[in-house]
């Protein structure tokens, strides 16, 4: 989520540009703006800041938001993917799950602050290696389907920090076969007249 200054100099260059119609004084200089997003995804980053300055720095904190016409989406597309019955009926359990826990809907009432129970069927038990474990259950099948575009695409892995996503990518590289040769490539952007350094990680089959 981008930081509130960026939607407020926006307002001021769109009426900088339209000073001289009669829309001048109204939000945007009276353009349309359309924004997407999800207050259950990631916050403004502010550097060492406090809980209260980031929820400042966010659009809701802003004169902006008084301007705004909300409209809600309600249809569930992960649902319309063709799935049979049984993975969908699961698919909207969880999903109702990550609702309610970003609606704050678990363990009604609380203030706020409450210990959420994890229901057993979706965590991965009796393993040693937990970074193994955890590719073995969202990846089935790796070695036999790592070419698979497909396979690929409808998996993802979320991690805490970049210190697990490396180790998360750094086993998935070793169980691919063939050879890791990193080459460094150089690009010249004429349109941007950038140069731009770029370090590939190439696996030969």
């Amino acid at each position: 989520m981008s930081h509130k200054n960026c939607f407020e100099a926006l307002d001021k260059t769109l009426k900088d540009v339209m000073s001289k119609q009669d829309v001048a004084n109204k939000i945007f200089g009276g353009k349309v703006v359309v924004f997407g997003g999800d207050f259950r995804q990631i916050l403004p980053v502010v550097p060492r800041a406090g809980c209260s300055d980031i929820v400042h720095a966010s659009i809701c904190s802003s004169y902006v938001w008084d301007y705004c016409q909300f409209l809600t989406l309600t249809k569930n597309m992960r649902l319309q993917q063709g799935r049979d019955n049984t993975s969908s009926n699961e698919l909207a359990e969880f999903l109702k799950l990550i609702l309610n826990v970003g609606d704050c809907k678990i363990c009604e009432p609380n203030d706020g602050l409450v210990e959420i129970e994890i229901p057993r069927e979706l965590l991965i038990s009796n393993f040693e290696d937990p970074i193994k474990a955890i590719v073995d259950s969202t990846y089935p099948n790796f070695r036999d389907n790592f070419q698979d575009v497909g396979y690929l695409q409808g998996k993802a892995i979320l991690a805490s920090t970049i210190e697990v996503v490396e180790k998360i990518n750094h086993y998935v590289l070793d169980m691919i076969p063939g050879n890791i040769i990193l080459t460094l490539i150089y690009i010249y952007a004429h349109n941007f007249q950038q140069q731009i350094f770029i370090m590939l990680v190439l696996l030969m089959y």
